[in-house]
């Protein structure tokens, strides 16, 4: 198969979060006729695949997530001009379909490779399978780096941000909404909050030269037991991103210092940071293979549980970033060839080749 029929049959099986397992086996499946160092480990919904061994090289971890985002497509998996449509076609079956490439082509000499394809990526940061693959896979620790094959356009993003959920939760008393004096309107607590919140400019994190935006916002919000009732409880989830620099205790306390007491605050999903790892001489290797350019990952991915870990990390994927999490996703199948050629590059040039 060709980048662009691969990835048609990725996309063709569904896998929305929390449903993988098909993927799974599909992909089990295939390896089958793939000449491999050693059979596939499997944990749960996820594998891992020890690709090429014995070269006294770098020992090189490519991953990717086989859950999608559950968004609204018009129709089934196809190509019109130069994009690819379907469901994870970007986020981030574009990246499965570069490790399938190097699965079923030929080998770079001089290079160790290992590839992960793991479940439940898209949900909280304790239910996502690659923890549990990093824990129990311990040749996983031998890695010189790994790479994340997120929609990046064929950039090389570094580091991630962090990201930490917090309910906060305002209590009032009830009433009869005639007789609103007779209660405490718990969604009126939360206006101090709000008002912070709005008026709240973002602060810089800059690591190794490149800046990180910290950011904190209210994306849920529910309260309330009825229409005439004064609600006595009123919460809100708020979402803060992080730089390297800030650890999860003190992007904790950041949350504390803004609420200021006012509500009762539940830290419900903690994502660290990973640093840029700028110097690592693969990832500058990486920089000088044709990537479009360098820049900072604003989001959160995995490449901070090998950080973690002591493993380098950086995200380099073929994906169109901005299609991630759309209706009617699609990505680029012109950027699937370059992407592919890019790593090849890079593969041979870590590897002693020209």
């Amino acid at each position: 198969m060709n980048l662009a029929e691969t990835l048609l049959w990725l996309c063709r099986i569904a896998s929305p979060i929390g449903e993988e397992r098909a993927l799974c086996d599909a992909l089990l499946e295939r390896l089958g006729s793939a000449n491999t160092a050693g059979p596939p480990r499997r944990y749960g919904d996820s594998l891992v695949v020890p690709l090429w061994r014995g070269s006294s090289g770098p020992h090189i971890v490519l991953f990717g997530h086989l859950d999608v985002v559950r968004t609204e497509h018009d129709l089934a998996p196809h190509i019109a001009g130069d994009k690819l449509y379907g469901a994870g076609s970007a986020d981030m079956k574009s990246g499965l379909c570069l490790m399938l490439e190097l699965l079923e082509g030929p080998r770079i000499d001089k290079v160790d490779l290992t590839l992960v394809f793991y479940a439940r990526e898209e949900g909280p940061y304790a239910e996502n399978e690659l923890g549990r693959v990093l824990d129990e896979d311990r040749e996983l620790d031998s890695a010189t780096l790994a790479i994340a094959l997120e929609p990046s356009d064929n950039k090389l993003q570094l580091g991630c941000g962090g990201s930490l959920h917090a309910s906060v939760a305002f209590h009032g008393r009830t009433a009869h909404s005639a007789r609103p004096w007779q209660g405490e309107n718990a969604i009126y607590k939360a206006q101090g909050l709000l008002s912070r919140l709005a008026s709240r400019e973002a602060t810089l994190d800059t690591v190794d030269g490149l800046t990180w935006h910290e950011v904190t916002s209210a994306t849920l919000a529910h309260g309330g037991r009825a229409r005439n009732i004064i609600p006595d409880h009123f919460e809100l989830n708020l979402n803060h991103r992080f730089g390297p620099s800030t650890s999860l205790s003190r992007a904790e306390q950041a949350i504390a210092e803004l609420v200021a007491g006012e509500a009762e605050i539940t830290f419900v999903d903690r994502s660290p940071a990973a640093p840029p790892f700028r110097n690592h001489p693969l990832i500058q290797a990486l920089g000088a293979s044709g990537v479009l350019s360098i820049e900072p990952k604003q989001a959160w991915t995995d490449v901070a549980r090998f950080a973690a870990r002591g493993i380098a990390a950086a995200n380099f994927g073929p994906g169109v970033q901005a299609q991630a999490h759309q209706k009617n996703e699609w990505t680029s199948v012109q950027q699937l060839a370059v992407g592919s050629e890019i790593l090849r590059r890079w593969l041979t040039r870590i590897g002693g080749g020209s």
